[in-house]
Parts: C-alpha cells; sequence; structure tokens
C-alpha cells in the first residue's frame, strides 16, 4: 500500500460565479497549478469541496475529472461520507473505480450515531473497497468525538482504515492515537501542524494548500529535515490567520473567503453555493478583509525560500 504523507490541499470546489454549474476547466487548472507548486496529494470534497451542497451526477463529474487531470501524478483522495451508510458505500466504490488512491470520511452526520453504528458503517466502507480510507474526526460538525481508543479500535480491525484527519485542534490527541495503535495510524493534522507533527503527526490535510500550497508544502518538508524554527514560524502565521479568517464567521462562513482568495492567488475557483452568502454580495468590508488575510499569507510565504534560491 503506497505510504502517504505530507501537506494535502483539502480544495474547494470551483462553482462558475454567474451560473453556480461546476467549473470543470477551472478545477483542471487548478490541478496542473497544485502540482506545480509541489503538492504531493488533493482530497476532494471534503468540508472545503462543499460536499453537501453537490447532486450525485455532479459528484461523479467533480471525481472523474479531477482524478482525469491528474493522470497518476499525485494521488486524489475522495471525501465519501454521507449520513446514510448506503451512500456512503456507494460514493466509496465509485471513487475507487474512477481511480481514486484513497477516501476521506467522517462518521455519519446529523443523527449523532452510538459508537457501535459508526463502527458498523466503517465496516461496511471498508469491506467495499481495497483502497486506503482516511477517517475525519471532526466533532463539531459530526457531533461525535471518536477517541483515540475507539480509533485504535477501528485500526486494528480493518486493514485499509490507515489514516486519519484529526480536526479536534488538541495536538495530544495525535499522540494517544500513535500510541494505542502502536504507530499503525498515520495521523494527519487539522490545524495546529508544528505541534501535530511533535505528537508523531505525518501529513497535514490543509485548506491554506488552495491559495498559499508553496509554504504549505514547504512547512511540511522543512519539519521533516528539521529545520524546525522556521517551520515553526510558517505554522504559526497559519494558526494567526485561521484565528482571523474564523473571526465572526459561522463554521463555515470563511469559505467565501477561501474562494476570494484562490482568485488573488491567481487560479479563481468562482464562488461558493446557496445556503453560504456569495463573497460577491458582502460588499466593501469583505473586500477589505480579504485584502487583509492576503497580506498575512504574504507574511508567511516571505518564510519560505524563492524556488531560485532553493535550486
Amino acid at each position: 500500500m503506497t505510504e502517504h504523507r505530507g501537506s494535502y490541499t483539502v480544495t474547494v470546489t470551483p462553482f462558475d460565479e454567474e451560473t453556480q454549474a461546476y467549473d470543470e476547466k477551472a478545477m483542471r487548472s487548478f490541478v496542473d497549478w497544485q502540482i506545480e507548486e509541489g503538492v504531493p496529494g488533493l482530497i476532494i470534497l471534503g468540508s472545503m469541496g462543499e460536499f453537501l451542497l453537490i447532486n450525485e451526477e455532479e459528484r461523479t463529474h467533480i471525481v472523474e475529472s479531477t482524478i482525469d487531470q491528474a493522470a497518476g501524478r499525485i494521488p486524489i483522495f475522495v471525501g465519501t461520507m454521507d449520513a446514510h451508510t448506503d451512500n456512503a458505500v456507494r460514493y466509496s466504490k465509485e471513487a475507487e473505480a474512477l481511480g481514486a488512491e484513497g477516501l476521506m470520511i467522517t462518521p455519519p452526520y446529523y443523527y449523532t450515531p452510538t459508537e457501535d453504528e459508526i463502527f458498523d458503517y466503517y465496516k461496511a466502507i471498508s469491506e467495499a473497497v481495497s483502497i486506503p480510507i482516511m477517517l475525519y474526526n471532526q466533532p463539531f460538525l459530526c457531533n461525535v468525538d471518536m477517541s483515540a481508543a475507539f480509533v485504535a479500535k477501528l485500526t486494528k480491525a480493518f486493514e485499509n482504515i490507515r489514516y486519519i484527519k484529526e480536526a479536534t485542534g488538541h495536538a495530544d490527541r495525535v499522540y494517544d492515537i500513535v500510541r494505542l495503535t502502536d504507530g499503525v495510524m498515520n495521523c494527519f493534522a487539522g490545524n495546529r501542524v508544528y505541534e501535530c507533527f511533535l505528537f508523531g503527526a505525518t501529513g497535514y490535510v490543509s485548506p491554506p494548500g488552495n491559495y498559499a500550497p508553496r509554504p504549505a508544502v514547504a512547512m511540511w518538508e522543512m519539519l521533516e529535515r528539521g529545520e524546525m524554527e522556521t517551520a515553526k514560524k510558517i505554522s504559526d502565521g497559519f494558526v494567526d490567520f485561521f484565528e482571523a479568517i474564523f473571526e465572526g464567521c459561522d463554521p463555515y462562513g470563511y469559505l467565501s473567503d477561501s474562494h476570494a482568495l484562490c482568485r488573488l492567488a491567481g487560479h479563481p475557483m468562482g464562488d461558493v453555493r446557496p445556503p453560504h452568502t456569495p463573497h460577491k454580495a458582502l460588499g466593501e468590508s469583505a473586500v477589505k478583509r480579504v485584502a487583509g488575510l492576503k497580506r498575512m499569507l504574504d507574511e508567511v510565504e516571505a518564510l519560505v525560500p524563492s524556488r531560485a534560491a532553493a535550486q
């Protein structure tokens, strides 16, 4: 089984600003840019990708076109979670058939399932596919927190459950997962990357990769090379950035800012779908807000040597 590690961008989904249709051309251009910037892998149809706001025909189109554009150059993980186990199984099987190299899957959401119900959900998916599964522990949105002991139980039970995005915000949870799984489970940080690396994380599920892929990739590479001082500065810069982007937002109100930041990075990805408020409807204050966020990203970017200097 291929080892996956490093800073994987968890992508926004590009929607045409006028028609709100999936913008395949924008996605294909975005994939090429990500590869040029050295991103080692992409995760599509996660929370950043508004997976709840697409229909099944669009899902197939998004997965198929992204994998086609990557053309084996980097691995593509696909978010295949659903509140209904049968749907999650079907999405997972389709993603594998279309060439996905892995899946990222939250527990069933909304109904607050028991641990036994979560176990059976992952069992059904794991037995239906052969590619790696990345658990996505997101208690703030899914209403359940998969404990380190429960993650260890899943790891022991299913050979293709070998990754987890740990998004509780507690870096010590990474340590507990690594310890209780004897290092078998590969933890990807959801935030506070520097701290999670020290506790044993092997990767980062990276929202800033959408608009600042180079420093996100460089930060992880620096950590692995032992260049801790600069890596910590980049990680702390991202912490400050996300505190700023979340300030005054509903949990996913920042998605319109993310699309706007992609545009400022030179790779427009349209705008959000309803019920999210499109960035263009937020007025001048939102433009100023995003300009301030871009300045923060520029400061992080300045910590990374240019490609010419690195060579």
